[in-house]
């Protein structure tokens, strides 16, 4: 059973990295590379389909932000093994991401879109920047644990999991959030900004503010005034901007 718990860890995590590379060129705009993307997909009148992808959108964040509570986790685990909790919420995330890709609907139409090489560049360079964030965030705490490797590796060998500790290393000095930095630099920079992509945007930042705004009350319960005292001193989403009382 341990065993097995481990193998299921590891390919959650496996089919995890596989639809976050997706993401990536989803919401980059990769059309000559992918089945779809934020500017590629199924075809609806403008208005129904802003309706239809903020629905997705919305889906998504309620799956994200609802599994990702303790009174949710307390009972999920009562059905499924603690340390296989985290593995459920990211093959979760998976299906609710590949629902996007799937029912998105393109809306044509440009916001913006520049013109001038180097300018393009620097964009593009700002788009993989935010990328470079996330992924090293993930990594600046604790990436197995985040993606539910630790609990699933604990369980194999029969060790308890330590207590969580507050650690604020690099990113974490100048914002809260620097994952969620990541991704909202990611979705904004880009060098044509189609309504369909604007709507991504728009959509995913809402969820984010609203994502933070969770988070920060189970930070708070967990590590208390310590968490107190770094969320007055440090930026939420950007460096200097959001700083709690």
């Amino acid at each position: 059973m341990r065993a097995l718990l481990m193998l299921f860890a590891v390919a959650c995590y496996f089919a995890f990295f596989a639809t976050f590379l997706y993401l990536v060129g989803w919401i980059g705009g990769f059309d000559a590379y992918l089945p779809t993307t934020v500017n590629k997909g199924l075809e609806a009148a403008p208005m129904i389909a802003v309706l239809i992808n903020l629905a997705l959108i919305a889906l998504f964040g309620i799956q994200h932000s609802v599994m990702a509570r303790p009174a949710f986790k307390k009972s999920w685990t009562k059905i499924v093994p603690p340390a296989a909790e985290r593995s459920f919420y990211l093959l979760s995330t998976v299906v609710m991401l590949a629902i996007i890709f799937t029912y998105w609907h393109p809306i044509e139409g440009s916001l913006w879109s520049v013109e001038n090489p180097t300018a393009r560049m620097a964009i593009w360079a700002l788009f993989w920047i935010g990328w470079a964030i996330l992924f090293i965030a993930t990594w600046l705490l604790n990436h197995f644990e985040l993606f539910g490797l630790q609990q699933a590796w604990y369980h194999f060998r029969g060790m308890e999991l330590p207590a969580p500790k507050m650690r604020t290393p690099l990113f974490y000095k100048a914002v809260r959030h620097p994952i969620y930095t990541g991704f909202f630099i990611a979705f904004w920079a880009t060098p044509d900004m189609t309504y369909g992509h604007l709507v991504a945007s728009v959509g995913f930042t809402i969820y984010i503010l609203i994502g933070i705004a969770y988070e920060e009350k189970d930070l708070l319960r967990v590590f208390g005034e310590e968490y107190a005292q770094y969320r007055r001193r440090v930026g939420g989403l950007l460096p200097g901007i959001g700083k709690g009382s």
